[in-house]
């Protein structure tokens, strides 16, 4: 009898680790579907399969079911069998004891972001959430994707474990595959080797607008200076899935990273001058878009230890079918954002002046957001789902982002500690201990994190942290200031008049000025203008598109015009008063009369 027990125990065992096996296909591209079949093990009269609705690091229910058609189920012998569905992302397979059923469904991947899924006669890049489904309860088990390639294509990449077939990846369980996007197609993949580990850099859509090249030993320096910081790679290879495709966005991944672009974002240019005292950068050669390029690099690169390896407790294990709550984004993405430029200068890839120009940036950003005074850091992470994710027009007034203000409370933190340690120790040192005792499978709570950073530090922080997360009281740049020797920039005039100001952001729609936002506390705003009107003329005189709001400029403050509107097709006429711009700039510049000592701390800092 017990020879028997353990015969069925070793045969559970073993059918526990079956794989699930997918195969892909694209039969035609271009019409934007892939066609999925899963292996799966079954052995039971019934089982149910799910599909995530949300993708980690992207904070909002997507129902990606929603582009899955045709499911069909069969047994292994081929026969059909009934299924149900038994939730928007659910179904329910009749397996009749089976010992494996082989699922069947097209997928339509028409959405060029790094949440969703695309394929085209081009090219195929897929993100595991919007692709697959799996059993209930199978999270555990390995994974098998093979490709079947149209014909033309010649090459594909993921994050995962090669298998021995060719166009065939691994994973060890779920999560993992739903972290591991994979592109197919023929697109440039430039290898480059950090620290003995490999990195692909795919250029997908890559011309002769993009050095790929180029590109490729820039983010080689990027790994490099993280390899520093953090004290060593943390995987044996990493890909960096660059859709030049006139897109936008960055998602992290634990192997890899998916971001999109544009084609004019790189190209064979030069950086100017560095200027005396971090002041605006000089009319040189260096696109813009290069070093925002880069900085979508560093942070998304930033992440394979800050939120996947290193994450708040609650972000994993994934509830893939419902939304995970944290109030720690603003550490996990605000913080990443702090270090994004940070790398930049550091490597050598940006100037003084643009590291200084970045953080005035979220700075600025920040304190010119009336919703600071509303909602909280911890706050605004924890209503990611339903804020951030899902801003309107009055957004603005209510709600800050965690990436803003938590990058801005990098900032500070960062000084406060190298203050309290006379330089000795930094954010960097925090980060590098709280990874060494909470990555992995463990994690941190809000408590945690707090405690280690007071132990670098030496120093309770508690008051701090409390302020800066937990409130809406305005965060005191003083301490940080006076460390790096910096000043906040005074605000130009023009002319010596003074700039008006009314909180209104207009759109030029065929040919009207239309109100898109308000800004509370303005004038605009309390004088009663609204979202959607039409600003039809001042004082009796039409005003066109090119003259809003230069027209207000004929004015001086004290004064009261009439806006004339119009309101749903009903013509109202508003007194809004007019109002100087008193609010400071926050640009950050090295003071002119900074000491030696000031100097070191901010090179120190940038690592000049």
């Amino acid at each position: 009898m017990r020879t028997i027990f353990l015969s069925l125990v070793f045969s559970i065992s073993l059918f526990a680790q079956a794989p699930v096996r997918y195969t892909l296909k694209f039969p035609a591209p271009h019409t934007h579907y892939v066609e999925v079949t899963a292996e799966m093990p079954a052995g039971q009269p019934a089982v149910e399969l799910y599909m995530p609705v949300w993708t980690p690091g992207s904070y909002l229910v997507r129902e990606y079911a929603r582009n899955v058609e045709n499911f069909k189920a069969q047994d292994s012998q081929g026969h059909e069998l009934t299924w149900s569905k038994t939730r928007k992302n659910r179904w329910k397979v009749d397996a009749k004891g089976a010992a494996s059923i082989s699922v069947n469904y097209k997928v339509y991947a028409h959405e060029m972001s790094v949440q969703g899924n695309w394929v085209d006669a081009g090219f195929a890049m897929m993100n595991g959430a919007a692709n697959f489904m799996t059993l209930v309860g199978a999270e555990k088990r390995p994974y098998e994707v093979k490709l079947g390639l149209p014909s033309g294509w010649t090459r594909s990449i993921s994050g995962m474990k090669e298998g021995s077939a060719p166009h065939t990846y691994l994973a060890v369980d779920w999560d993992q595959l739903l972290d591991s996007p994979i592109y197919a197609g023929n697109g440039p993949i430039h290898e480059f080797e950090v620290d003995g580990k490999k990195h692909y850099l795919v250029n997908e859509g890559e011309g002769p607008m993009w050095d790929g090249p180029a590109s490729a030993r820039d983010v080689a320096k990027i790994v490099a200076e993280y390899s520093r910081q953090w004290g060593g790679l943390p995987y044996d290879k990493y890909v960096f899935f660059n859709m030049i495709t006139e897109s936008g966005g960055g998602l992290e991944h634990k192997n890899s990273t998916w971001m999109g672009t544009s084609r004019w974002a790189y190209g064979n240019t030069q950086d100017p001058p560095e200027i005396p005292g971090g002041g605006a950068a000089a009319a040189g050669n260096r696109r813009p878009n290069r070093v925002g390029w880069l900085g979508l690099v560093s942070h998304e690169y930033f992440h394979l230890w800050n939120v996947k390896r290193l994450r708040p407790v609650e972000l994993g294990p994934f509830d893939y079918e419902n939304e995970t709550y944290t109030r720690s984004l603003w550490l996990a993405e605000g913080v990443t954002s702090y270090y994004g430029p940070l790398a930049l200068r550091r490597s050598g890839l940006s100037t003084q002046a643009q590291a200084l120009r970045a953080m005035s940036g979220a700075i600025g950003q920040l304190q010119t957001t009336p919703g600071r005074l509303v909602t909280s850091a911890e706050s605004a992470s924890y209503n990611a789902w339903i804020q951030l994710y899902r801003a309107n027009e009055n957004t603005a007034n209510t709600a800050i982002s965690y990436y803003t203000k938590g990058q801005v409370i990098g900032f500070i933190l960062d000084a406060k500690v190298r203050k309290a340690t006379n330089g000795a120790k930094s954010l960097d040192d925090v980060l590098k201990l709280a990874f060494e005792r909470y990555s992995g499978a463990k994690g941190y709570t809000p408590e945690q994190f707090r405690a280690v950073a007071s132990e670098v530090a030496g120093v309770d922080l508690k008051s701090f942290f409390k302020n800066a997360l937990e409130t809406t009281e305005e965060l005191d740049y003083t301490e940080a200031l006076d460390w790096y020797g910096l000043r906040f920039r005074p605000q130009p005039t023009r002319g010596g008049a003074p700039r008006i100001v009314t909180g209104v952001t207009a759109a030029t729609t065929s040919g009207r000025i239309v109100v898109s936002r308000l800004q509370r506390g303005t004038a605009a705003y309390d004088a009663g203008l609204n979202v959607d009107d039409e600003i039809l003329a001042v004082n009796g005189y039409r005003v066109r598109p090119e003259q809003w709001p230069s027209r207000l400029d004929n004015y001086k403050p004290g004064d009261t015009v009439d806006l004339l509107v119009a309101r749903r097709d009903k013509l109202m006429t508003l007194k809004m008063p007019i109002v100087a711009d008193e609010a400071k700039s926050w640009a950050l510049e090295v003071k002119t009369d900074a000491s030696d000592e000031q100097k070191a701390h901010l090179k120190s800092w940038l690592m000049q």
